[in-house]
């Protein structure tokens, strides 16, 4: 459990709701622990036993990575690296950029190498682009679905454990923003913080009283009159959770953009873009990483 906030975790800053992450710090420090742990998954103590059978040593082989479904190309990089921690002597070449839209039968990487190791590391390396492209996919369509309004699209807490910074990755890489990568980085006041607290004004000011100024602070409300409330204490934030659109939109008129103003609860590709027109701010959708459809993707030799 993390007693203070810090920032050693990942490679991150906040600004009001929104984090930026240094991906490449991800890619450099985060990512290869995460592949190893895929790998030792896969390949137990005894390796790749069908693989180790019936492959010769010496046989190098080229393999080609293949969308099979319209999507958001997401994951190259990790995919890259998958095989690598294989045998560094593999040879992967992208065909299309990361946060490519592509066709089916759309060639999406080159690999060469040994062919045990393209075995191996195949399934891995499916794993983790196939993931995140249905992330970035569905994410992709949720900002189309915006288009033409100020709302941003945001992702959530709601992610595969021990994969959030890849399933946050695949969400800027499909053209959405990321919020708070966990717990540690934004005091975000939600309903039961509020309760056990004795109300808004007690969890706001116990967390100023905590942290003073060095964390950004939101606050979940419920009506129009927690919104008030909230809205007096000079927060960072405010998330309007489940409110009608009829309420949403009296919430925007009552802000008058002193504040950001988020939506969350239920949001989906139906209700949207009706949720974007009440001019709210920022949109969380859960949907992008906790119910994952994965971007159907093969590879062949």
């Amino acid at each position: 459990m993390h007693n203070t906030p810090s920032s050693a975790h990942h490679p991150a800053h906040q600004s009001r709701g929104l984090t930026a992450i240094d991906w490449s710090s991800v890619l450099a420090e985060q990512v290869p622990i995460l592949i190893q742990r895929a790998l030792d998954e896969d390949s137990g103590d005894q390796g790749d036993v069908t693989t180790l059978a019936t492959i010769p040593a010496d046989l190098q082989q080229a393999g080609i990575m293949l969308a099979k479904a319209p999507g958001v190309v997401a994951g190259l990089s990790v995919a890259r690296q998958s095989f690598l921690q294989v045998d560094p002597t593999v040879e992967f070449t992208p065909l299309v950029e990361e946060g490519a839209q592509v066709s089916p039968g759309t060639h999406i990487a080159k690999v060469t190498g040994p062919a045990r190791a393209l075995l191996t590391g195949e399934r891995v390396a499916l794993n983790f682009l196939q993931r995140m492209s249905g992330i970035a996919t569905a994410t992709s369509r949720y900002v189309a679905a915006v288009a033409g309004t100020k709302a941003r699209i945001l992702d959530t807490r709601k992610t595969a454990p021990g994969l959030r910074l890849l399933d946050k990755w695949a969400v800027v890489l499909g053209g959405g923003h990321n919020h708070r990568i966990g717990l540690y980085d934004m005091a975000m006041i939600k309903d039961n913080h509020i309760a056990a607290a004795g109300g808004i004004t007690a969890a706001v000011e116990r967390v100023r009283q905590r942290w003073g100024r060095q964390l950004p602070i939101e606050v979940e409300v419920g009506n129009l009159e927690q919104l008030r409330e909230a809205l007096a204490l000079a927060v960072d934030q405010i998330m309007l959770d489940n409110m009608g659109l009829a309420e949403m939109s009296a919430a925007v008129k009552l802000v008058d953009g002193r504040v950001p103003l988020e939506a969350s609860g239920n949001v989906s590709l139906e209700t949207v873009a009706a949720i974007a027109a009440t001019g709210v701010d920022y949109i969380s959708v859960g949907k992008l990483t906790h119910s994952v459809e994965a971007l159907d993707i093969s590879f062949k030799l």
